[in-house]
């Protein structure tokens, strides 16, 4: 037999194996430590489930359910069983739709009008089920077959959305998963069986159940549950709007553009973006006698700074004059910019900002006060306190836009009653199809991936490589207080992964294939692979898109 060489970056060894040996197999050859149960590995810097042969000189590391792709492995394997305990349990016509990421869990839903069970006996036995598929150690077997096949068997088995994408996508063949006779189409890959997910929970969550996963921080436990009632209430608006619309997946989103009728769709779009920033103008209009300061936070490109901009339209068309302060002006000088662990500068802390100084000029704006706004320069590290001078007028109300907006550590000297705060995200409307939901960072991701491109002369590998430092700070600094927020504003626009796709595959496919950023780059671009381009022509100029791909008639 051909002996392949096989170089293990977990155990700094290399060894000659058998042409055909699994990856699952060389686990037993190079005994890699691991603090959990290894789930997958990189090849080459591709991303491969345990199942693959060798068939060539590779590098191979093993992870874990602490590395990100193995505890998404992990999740859309839980998906399968979840799946396979609905198919098992309840009547045929009945459809598992797993729908979005709250309270540190996954919200699922159960569409059957013809059952009459309470849903909480319903999660009972799926539960129940769950275990029992877990406990048996099934293995998730995936193969390669024809697409038209592929697609056969889900129109068969009621996937009628597997089958309308699978369509659109013409490819000759299509790799599929099946366990226990149940076969699923999923978007990337899978443990190696069953009996690696011991960690899970479903438990009732308002009108449907919430998958509980395993926590970060500790894998052998799951994540604790967290209050996201007004999170939960923007999806579900949004859940309703596209049932009216019907258009729920990229297979159907797919179907409007196949039509020529982007257009429209385009507009529907826009329209509801500017309803809702009319109506949260109006809200604060109404309430103006007690509110001083709005305070606009969100994450890394949620679109926060043309939000601001089309609010603040909003509030002059109702006779306010709205009066933007940077909190960039109140960084605290550069040898006071406290340090992270890794011995960086933290400027996405808290304490990064001279908080007893904005907090003096808030409260004397609102005295009527006049106040020198400082000016801070980056290039230099220090700030130069004579700036712009500053008095608000009868009808003036202050707008503050930041990543710590809605933290209240931030204005502890203005009263709480005088403060309408608004948490802007990017929070994605479609799925990829009923099984298959789409990561709402990797919608901002994306705009970030651009953006960086157009403005700071970022690579598409700079923009992977600083993501998780981003997304740590996000964890830390905005999300614990999202919910403090008197008003949710989703950014997302139905059409936009058909706009970034044309703009994004270029630039990702940059990506050498010597980094190990090369996985995501191609988990990326096969997840844009689903989606049927649209023209950014025709977007219009005053659009949250344009903030990323150009084109805006805001300035920045």
């Amino acid at each position: 037999m051909k002996k392949i060489k096989v170089n293990c970056i977990n155990t700094s060894s290399a060894k000659h194996v058998e042409f055909g040996t699994t990856l699952k197999e060389l686990v037993e050859i190079f005994k890699p430590h691991l603090k959990y149960p290894i789930l997958g590995a990189y090849v080459n810097n591709c991303l491969k489930d345990l199942s693959y042969m060798v068939s060539s000189f590779i590098d191979v590391e093993y992870f874990d359910i602490t590395n990100q792709d193995g505890m998404r492995m992990y999740i859309r394997s839980l998906n399968f069983v979840l799946y396979k305990a609905v198919k098992d349990i309840l009547p045929k016509q009945s459809k598992l739709h797993i729908l979005h990421a709250v309270s540190k869990g996954y919200y699922c839903d159960i569409r059957d009008p013809g059952i009459r069970k309470p849903i909480s006996e319903i999660i009972l036995e799926l539960k129940k089920r769950m275990i029992e598929i877990i406990r048996e150690d099934l293995d998730f077997v995936k193969y390669k077959t024809k697409t038209e096949q592929a697609i056969k068997v889900f129109n068969k088995t009621g996937l009628d959305d597997k089958k309308l994408l699978l369509s659109q996508r013409k490819r000759i063949y299509t790799s599929v998963y099946k366990m226990d006779g149940a076969i699923n189409y999923l978007h990337g890959n899978l443990v190696p069986s069953t009996g690696y997910l011991k960690t899970f929970n479903l438990v009732s969550y308002y009108d449907g159940m919430l998958l509980q996963v395993p926590s970060l921080e500790d894998p052998s436990k799951t994540e604790k549950k967290v209050n996201q009632k007004q999170l939960f209430e923007v999806f579900k608006e949004h859940k309703a709007w596209l049932q009216l619309l019907d258009i729920e997946n990229v297979g159907k989103l797919n179907n409007y553009i196949e039509n020529k009728d982007q257009g429209n769709l385009i507009k529907i779009a826009e329209a509801l973006h500017a309803k809702k920033i009319g109506k949260i103008a109006d809200k604060i209009v109404r309430s103006r006698s007690k509110i001083k300061v709005v305070l606009i936070s969100g994450p890394s490109a949620s679109g926060k700074t043309t939000f601001s901009k089309r609010l603040s339209i909003q509030l002059q068309v109702s006779g306010l004059k709205p009066v933007v302060i940077s909190l960039d002006n109140y960084f605290v000088n550069r040898d006071k910019t406290p340090i992270d662990k890794n011995g960086e500068y933290d400027f996405e802390s808290l304490q990064a900002i001279d908080i007893k100084l904005f907090n003096k000029h808030l409260v004397d704006l609102i005295k009527g006060k006049k106040v020198t706004i400082p000016r801070f320069d980056f290039h230099h590290g220090h700030r130069d306190e004579n700036g712009d001078e500053l008095q608000l007028g009868e009808n003036s109300i202050i707008i503050i836009e930041g990543i710590h907006g809605l933290n209240p550590g931030l204005t502890p000297s203005v009263e709480n009653r005088s403060k309408f705060k608004i948490y802007v995200s990017a929070l994605t409307q479609v799925s990829i199809d009923r099984h298959n939901r789409i990561n709402t960072t990797d919608n901002r991701l994306l705009r970030r991936m651009i953006r960086d491109h157009n403005y700071r002369n970022h690579s598409a590998l700079q923009t992977l490589k600083r993501w998780p430092s981003v997304r740590a700070g996000e964890e830390k600094n905005i999300f614990p207080y999202q919910e403090e927020a008197d008003i949710m504003f989703n950014s997302s626009l139905l059409y936009e992964f058909c706009v970034l796709k044309s703009m994004a595959e270029p630039l990702i496919n940059e990506i050498p294939e010597n980094v190990k950023e090369y996985a995501e780059a191609l988990r990326l671009l096969k997840f844009l692979s689903f989606f049927l381009p649209i023209s950014k022509e025709q977007i219009p100029q005053t659009s949250i898109l344009r903030e990323f791909i150009g084109g805006s008639s805001y300035d920045y």
